[in-house]
């Protein structure tokens, strides 16, 4: 098995890193990156570009943020389709049933496997994130599971392990946002110590939550934007979709501040609501 990574971004470089540790024959390409991709990566085969990479390889995992995925399949397809059932191209984004149905379509006669990840990247011991796959070939790609990787096939086709991670992203992320909007707005208002006491006093465990995921998000709101708009996407038009719409919105503005900030901005609001050190006086 020859394993292509695409892209060496935090999750896809630690991946990587795990297969190339144990023994698997994995590469990137450094092409487009930034330095810290370069920096995650070191020591590992690089091929110039993605086109290089994808010829080389008889297995893509592509990880990447999840608004970049149906572009990488239109981009890839012309080097990966005249192979046909030699490849197996396995999307590992957060990305809603019908995206994953749509990149699939891009990729006829390769064998195609849906992933949804759950968990942080992999350190250097211990677990890792679980990779629940579904589809005809889910099985394929266990193999994975002896260089460290903890693959789970799921039953269902193509689109079952991107609801199964809609769901969970849905609830956990979708959870930080509600959290940090509240945040914000009570320390706009004057009133984060009382609510932050009151958590602390009747949901402890939410408290405790919400104070690691909150800090956690500042430098990902920007690729979680696609991944409320997916989330959105996936639950069609009910009465919900809206919410997560709305959410991929509050993580954009968020987002916009952590490139741009300023002395009384929302980020710098929830740090000092997570630290409990400051309250905000109304605008």
């Amino acid at each position: 098995m020859r394993i292509a990574m695409i892209a060496p971004g935090a999750m896809g470089a630690a991946v990587a890193r795990r297969l190339h540790d144990r023994g698997a024959a994995v590469a990137i390409t450094l092409d487009g990156r930034s330095p810290a991709s370069a920096t995650r990566a070191a020591g590992m085969h690089s091929f110039a570009t993605e086109t290089d990479l994808a010829a080389w390889a008889d297995t893509i995992l592509a990880i990447l943020p999840p608004g970049e995925a149906d572009a990488l399949a239109r981009r890839l397809a012309p080097t990966l389709l005249p192979r046909g059932p030699a490849v197996l191209y396995a999307d590992c984004n957060a990305v809603s049933p019908a995206t994953v149905a749509a990149i699939a379509a891009h990729l006829p006669g390769i064998r195609f496997v849906d992933i949804g990840i759950i968990g942080g990247p992999p350190g250097p011991t211990g677990p890792g994130p679980r990779l629940y796959a579904s589809g005809e070939a889910a099985k394929e790609l266990l193999p994975l599971a002896g260089w460290g990787i903890d693959l789970r096939p799921i039953d269902g086709g193509i689109g079952s392990a991107s609801a199964l991670k809609m769901g969970y992203a849905g609830i956990t992320k979708g959870l930080t946002a509600l959290g940090s909007a509240m945040f914000a707005g009570a320390s706009r208002s004057g009133a984060a110590a009382a609510l932050r006491a009151e958590l602390a006093a009747s949901q402890p465990n939410l408290l405790a939550f919400l104070d690691r995921s909150v800090p956690d998000m500042f430098d990902k709101a920007y690729r979680w934007v696609a991944e409320m708009e997916e989330i959105s996407a996936s639950l069609g038009d009910t009465a919900a979709a809206p919410i997560y719409a709305a959410m991929a919105r509050h993580y954009d503005a968020l987002a916009r501040q952590r490139a741009t900030p300023t002395a009384d901005d929302d980020i710098s609001r929830l740090a000092a609501f997570v630290a409990g050190t400051t309250e905000r006086k109304p605008q």
